[in-house]
């Protein structure tokens, strides 16, 4: 029977890889959860200056929660709460781009991205499974423990599974 010394290292040796595996597995719960595009797009310091609408540096939860919201109302152009699919990638997406930036548009208007968000798999995306996918795009970015909440530029850029900023 180990003494209590070694059964302490054992736990704290078992905690750190824990730790370690679940800082791994949020990385590629990133990459499987959006294309490599939507992250790419993502990851500008354009867009976060964009979101920031205070202009403090930082994006709070809700500021992101609002450009979302904007976002969102660009896609519905037919204004019924869902966006289909011709919505979703048409190519007409100026206002998205005049809100946010290229990079951000093109990564997520893609058909791939599409069924990412339809979490019922019905063909079209509700504004709650749009505002749902940005809250959990959101608390992946939300790694500080000192600024929960909120995202600065090293969470912004780099938070999402190792994406590099544009």
């Amino acid at each position: 029977m180990p003494t209590a010394p070694a059964s302490r290292r054992t736990f704290a040796v078992a905690s750190l890889l824990a730790l370690t595996f679940t800082g791994l597995s949020a990385a590629e719960d990133m990459s499987s959860f959006a294309t490599g595009g939507y992250a790419r797009g993502l990851h500008s310091t354009q867009l976060m200056h964009k979101i920031d609408a205070n202009g403090d540096g930082m994006i709070s939860r809700e500021e992101w929660l609002n450009f979302q919201e904007r976002i969102f109302t660009m896609l519905d152009k037919k204004k019924t709460g869902l966006v289909d699919a011709r919505e979703f990638v048409s190519p007409g997406g100026g206002s998205v781009v005049s809100l946010a930036t290229g990079g951000f548009a093109r990564g997520l208007r893609t058909r791939d991205m599409m069924h990412k968000i339809d979490a019922d798999a019905d063909g079209t995306v509700s504004h709650d499974e749009f505002i749902a996918y940005q809250t959990k795009v959101f608390d992946m970015m939300d790694t500080s423990t000192t600024h929960k909440g909120l995202l600065g530029k090293s969470e912004f850029m780099f938070a999402t599974g190792g994406a590099t900023a544009r």
